[in-house]
């Protein structure tokens, strides 16, 4: 049993930005980070002062987090990056909202002395004197300092402050992760009311000394619970007055929504997951649909999740090809017109959808990558539209001439004919590239149309709704939004999302079958006729010949794909692995190409060369961040791990930005979860010479100063599947929609004594629905006599213990 919470976060746009560059403009981007820790950055949008980035990311995270911020920074090319303004939503805040926080809100100044982060290990006791009582406070440690100085550490010491009198420990250099161990008393007076401060700073021989964040301890409360021990988080300095600057920094529109889930041992889901899967099993031969009752029941607003949850679970039992084919039949059954078929968003597209995604994102980066990547590094202007054609100067210096509107025209079409010809030329080349079980569901689709629309008239209509899915909804907001869909790491310019939106119409002109309709919509399209009507014949042969695969065939790729290893993740990275006592400097770090799988973390020279082994899977300990001090950057992460001997070893990485850091500790933190002898602390600094540089340990072996962090993970769309879960994500659904279950019940039950139950493959029999009653029934029970888990709260004097 475990607590799981999430953060599903979508930071929409901005606007009325402060100008931050001479030109009167700002190049923004976001910073996310929880607890101080950063773990999202969006791509950089350049020269506005309203930007759009429209970017979803979801975090997995331990139910203890304390608070996410969003921090809107202005890019620089050549000094350091300005700050604008920061939201912040406490994790009580986002409790409040149960369907999440959405909308518009202020910027606010960002203030250096509510910048904190870490904790603070403190004894504390009152013990009994000759005169009065004594409060001792014992200062043993601290972790995750904010980093101050300049050379990525800072030079920490506490004050102690009580009833006027103040005490101070020593100084320790260049360190976030310092050791005092030392202890102060002051005298009690009987009934004392006066708090005990304990304030953290960074020394500086120059300037003033910078705040680190202090603790406020009540002595009555601790006078009762006396002695206490552990970890305080430190908190900001909130006793000055802030200044009115809302709306001067600008807006942020925000979607974030907090979900804890008690997960429950896999025996208690088991008659949810048979029952379900009983009823995908049946199909339309079975007496019911309890399936056809969950889309009945499901809001338009929660759809996509719903969908979501039901394919990763029937994925996990290897039913995802029999829940899509019943979602096909029961669609098919209640559609009478072609041209509305599978383009609502019903069960059965969202859930086509979210299939896609997870089965055939590879091979959707295989297929588009290469054009994606064309359209970006020629920069070419593409226009078709002769009402928004820009005309320009070209020709030779001295010899230069306006372009003409026609001449603009022709060489867009040209180039737009070349990308589509390319896109199409790749797609018909991809059948065996395209997974078996994304083959084998398009197959199912293809038959289920032929049969319920046969004849000629309707020759087009399987290939349709094939391409209702694999153009409409996959690829082409893919060549539309490639950022979203991981082709690139940054936004288009205004120039490339033109020529990518052109494409992305000649693709759904391509997927419509060339429909008098589509063409009648935009006549401007009309150039591209001939490559699109040729693209039509291209794409046809393309599905008959991926559709073309017997339960055999798909049976023997699929046990040929899982001999092999799949790559978890890939990627260059630069490795540098510590031996002897020099100095480490960032030029040691050697480029090589690595491949994450789910038996071994491996490199090569190349992609293409020859692997090496680094690390077995099984003997990977921990993944963590290394302190920006050790090797001059940030970006750089540490995977501890022991060799063939038992020895314990560490592999340094570096990646190139924050996004590819979290991306790679978020992969190796998911595929070792289950590794036995998995480390809770661990040292983020570099053992250099005699000593730890992070605490100033001189022992290598000994404990780490800081906590790992395992279960801080991003959700990616290859992630392995959570049975567990996904049931209880249905579970949660089914509790919030089980009023109208039980009213459809009573419908049935009284339909029964009047003789009158339906009878049509849509309505789900009273004895199955009975059966989810007593299902749900049974796991409210469950969650009922579980242990509560609800994170802990911070009283507002003393602070609740982080051990």
């Amino acid at each position: 049993m475990a607590k799981r919470s999430s953060l599903y976060i979508r930071i929409v746009e901005g606007k009325n930005l402060p100008a931050k560059d001479i030109t009167g403009s700002s190049d923004p981007y976001c910073i996310v980070k929880v607890d101080n820790e950063p773990i999202l950055r969006t791509a950089t949008v350049w020269k506005t002062l309203c930007p759009f980035w429209g970017e979803e990311y979801q975090v997995h995270l331990p139910p203890t987090f304390h608070a996410v911020a969003f921090y809107v920074m202005d890019e620089d090319a050549l000094s350091r990056d300005d700050v604008i303004g920061k939201v912040c939503l406490t994790r009580d805040t986002l409790a409040s909202y149960p369907k999440g926080f959405s909308g518009w809100t202020h910027l606010t100044e960002v203030d250096p002395d509510e910048e904190v982060q870490g904790e603070i290990h403190l004894r504390l006791e009152v013990r009994p004197g000759a005169r009065a009582c004594r409060l001792r406070c014992s200062v043993l440690e601290a972790r995750d300092l904010a980093p101050k100085d300049r050379n990525g550490a800072s030079d920490p010491f506490v004050r102690v402050r009580y009833k006027g009198r103040t005490q101070e420990t020593s100084i320790v250099k260049k360190s976030c992760y310092p050791r005092w161990n030392e202890t102060f008393e002051f005298e009690l007076e009987e009934g004392a009311t006066e708090v005990l401060c304990v304030e953290t700073w960074d020394w500086d021989l120059v300037s003033r000394n910078d705040f680190l964040g202090k603790v406020v301890i009540d002595i009555q409360r601790l006078q009762v619970a006396q002695p206490e021990e552990g970890w305080f988080r430190l908190q900001p300095d909130q006793t000055k007055s802030r200044r009115h600057d809302e709306g001067n920094l600008g807006s942020l529109q925000l979607e974030v929504r907090l979900r804890d889930e008690m997960v429950l041992p896999s025996s208690c889901y088991q008659p949810l997951v048979q029952l379900l899967c009983h009823e995908v099993k049946l199909g339309m031969q079975g007496p019911g649909q309890l399936i056809s009752l969950i889309e009945e029941t499901t809001s338009t607003e929660c759809r996509q999740d719903v969908a979501t949850n039901l394919l990763k679970l029937f994925l996990g039992q290897g039913l995802a090809k029999d829940f899509l084919d019943l979602l096909f039949q029961l669609e098919l059954s209640r559609t009478s017109e072609t041209n509305t078929l599978f383009r609502s968003n019903s069960l059965a597209s969202k859930s086509m959808e979210s299939f896609l995604k997870v089965a055939g994102m590879q091979y959707l980066h295989g297929v588009l990558g290469p054009i994606i990547n064309k359209v970006f590094e020629e920069k070419k202007y593409v226009e078709l539209d002769p009402s928004k054609v820009e005309v320009k100067d070209v020709g030779c210096s001295g010899l230069h001439r306006p372009q003409t509107e026609a001449e603009v025209l022709e060489q867009s079409a040209q180039t737009l004919r070349a990308h589509l010809g390319a896109l199409l030329s790749a797609l018909s080349r991809s059948v065996r590239a395209c997974p078996a079980v994304v083959r084998a569901t398009f197959r199912q689709l293809f038959r289920r149309v032929r049969e319920r629309f046969p004849g000629a008239q309707h020759e087009n209509v399987p290939f349709i709704a094939v391409t209702s899915f694999l153009c409409l909804r996959f690829f082409s907001p893919a060549i539309m939004s490639p950022k979203l869909f991981h082709l690139r790491e940054r936004h288009a310019d205004a120039r490339t999302s033109r020529t990518l939106l052109l494409l992305a119409k000649a693709v759904q002109n391509v997927g419509n079958m060339d429909t008098p309709a589509s063409r009648a919509k935009e006549a401007w399209m009309e150039p591209l006729q001939p490559t699109v009507r040729q693209g039509v014949a291209q794409l046809k042969d393309f599905i008959t010949k991926l559709v073309d695969i017997e339960e055999k065939d798909e049976l023997d790729l699929q046990r040929t794909l899982s001999l092999q290893a799949p790559p978890v993740k890939e990627g260059p990275l630069f490795i540098h692995r510590t031996k002897g006592k020099g100095p480490l400097m960032s030029s040691s770090f050697k480029k090589l190409y690595f491949f994450l799988t789910t038996e071994a973390l491996s490199f090569a020279k190349t992609p293409s060369s020859k692997k090496s082994a680094l690390i077995k899977l099984a003997n990977i300990r921990a993944a963590e961040k290394v302190e920006e001090k050790s090797f001059g950057s940030s970006h750089v992460m540490q995977v501890i791990y022991t060799d063939d001997v038992g020895r314990p070893q560490t592999a340094y990485l570096q990646c190139k930005c924050v996004n590819e850091l979290n991306q790679w500790l978020s992969a190796l933190r998911k595929v070792s979860i289950n590794n036995t002898g998995l480390l809770g602390s661990y040292h983020p600094g570099i053992f250099r010479g005699d000593k730890w540089s992070c605490c100033h340990q001189k022992e290598k072996t000994g404990q780490g100063c800081d906590k790992t962090r395992s279960r801080v993970t991003l959700q990616e769309w290859n992630d392995p599947l959570d049975h567990d879960l996904e049931a209880q994500l249905i579970y949660r659904h089914l509790l919030g929609v089980e009023a109208m279950l039980w009213e459809r019940h009573r419908e049935l039950s009284r339909g029964a004594e009047a003789g009158t139950v339906p009878a049509s493959p849509g309505e789900a029999p009273k004895d199955s629905l009975a059966q989810l009653l007593r299902v749900l029934q049974d796991l409210r029970e469950a969650h009922s006599s579980s242990p509560a888990g609800s994170p802990p709260s911070e009283p507002n004097c003393l602070l609740e213990l982080q051990t």
